[in-house]
């Protein structure tokens, strides 16, 4: 799962897998680290919601892993809800809940529109990419608009500084790309969180951090490794969301022509993409403490679970075709059971308005490369573009 093969066509893979191996499936996350990869829906819908069989903690399977291990920053133990069973796990996401439900929804509308407006008019504003005038912009979305804009709302969720935002996000993206430098990425983001912290014990704010400081049941660890996860799940899957919801939009004709003609909406295609190539398709890892049959197959003991979501999502046995989609959430790109992912209305919500404050301004975008030459990073856990190159008409900057 860690190959260029991998990431250029998993569905294919997908696909063969379940034709040799059925639901459950023997892969390597990366070299030496073996797993059992669900790709059946029904089985990973047991696996969820059977957190006595199925726990999430790592520690056993931990210790048997080199420290380098590149795919262990986004798999170790950690002191929160993602990585606890039991008491614990109740205890972490009763505080990340809480925490999550002050933020106002209605408000992070404004916030979202105050961050896409300016990086929009600075998309506008540069015709041809070299300050020429011209009648067809050329841009990247990824880095000129959808990771800045996730960047600076989730800062503003998080109540993080400009300075410590930059680090932890480049942490955070070096840990998804499961890479050499992973560890690294994890060690920079502890550091620029524990600093974060201080800054906030200091001066408190309305943010979730505040919020999780003043339920003054958690050590200072604990805290960084919250923030840890509200930051893996509102950074890098939610602007691959973006993404992936604009790549489907731009070459599915369903939506392409609904750009203008508003055939399918925004919401639709992100359905669609939840469903068909979700951000985070591989992920939800838990590991058995006993062998435990499951389908016919001994999973072993201490060895990582993981559910595709991908694959379960397109298992052919719930698949009822692309086009019967439209308002289906019966995905499991949030997860399911007991680890369900407690901010999907929040990341649903950014995702949807940063799509829709563009096509507002640029509804004639469209894809400046063929699909087939656009480049999805390595790794086992991801669905995530390089770069998403585009081309639209000048169009006027709107009012800030």
């Amino acid at each position: 799962m860690y190959s260029a093969a991998f990431a250029e066509a998993p569905h294919s893979l997908y696909e063969q897998w379940r034709a040799e191996c059925g639901s459950l499936v023997p892969v390597e996350l990366s070299p030496g680290v073996p797993a059992t990869l669900v790709i059946g829906y029904a089985t990973a819908l047991r696996i969820l919601n059977d957190p006595d069989r199925f726990p999430a903690d790592p520690r056993r399977w931990q210790a048997s892993v080199p420290s380098g291990c590149p795919v262990l920053p986004m798999m170790e133990w950690r002191p929160n809800a993602l990585r606890s069973t039991g008491y614990e796990h109740k205890r972490y996401r009763h505080v990340n809940v809480t925490a999550l439900d002050t933020v106002d929804l209605h408000g992070l509308h404004a916030v979202v529109e105050q961050v896409a407006v300016p990086l929009i008019n600075t998309l506008c504003g540069e015709p041809g990419g070299r300050g020429q005038r011209s009648a067809i912009v050329h841009a990247e979305l990824l880095g000129q608009y959808i990771r800045p804009l996730v960047h600076r709302v989730l800062a503003y969720v998080l109540g993080l500084d400009p300075d410590t935002n930059d680090l932890v996000s480049a942490g955070m993206a070096a840990m998804f790309e499961a890479a050499e430098d992973a560890n690294a990425g994890g060690e920079l983001l502890v550091a620029a969180l524990d600093e974060h912290i201080e800054r906030k014990r200091a001066r408190p704010g309305d943010d979730v951090t505040s919020h999780l400081i003043k339920a003054g049941d958690m050590s200072a660890e604990e805290l960084i490794h919250q923030l840890v996860t509200l930051h893996a799940a509102g950074s890098e899957p939610l602007a691959h969301l973006i993404s992936n919801t604009l790549l489907l939009m731009m070459t599915d004709e369903r939506f392409a022509g609904g750009l203008l003609s508003g055939s399918l909406s925004t919401r639709d295609a992100l359905d669609d993409v939840l469903f068909t190539n979700p951000p985070l398709a591989n992920y939800c890892i838990s590991y058995p403490p006993q062998s435990a049959l499951i389908d016919g197959v001994w999973l072993p003991a201490h060895q990582p679970v993981v559910i595709s979501m991908a694959g379960c999502n397109n298992d052919p046995a719930i698949r009822s075709g692309l086009h019967d989609r439209s308002g289906n959430r019966s995905h499991l790109a949030w997860g399911a059971g007991p680890h369900q992912c407690p901010a999907r209305q929040l990341s649903y919500q950014v995702a949807a308005d940063a799509i829709d404050y563009l096509l507002d301004v640029l509804p004639e975008i469209d894809i400046a490369v063929a699909p087939g030459d656009l480049v999805w990073r390595r790794g086992p856990f991801h669905r995530a573009l390089e770069s998403l190159p585009v081309r639209f008409r000048e169009a006027v900057p709107l009012p800030v």
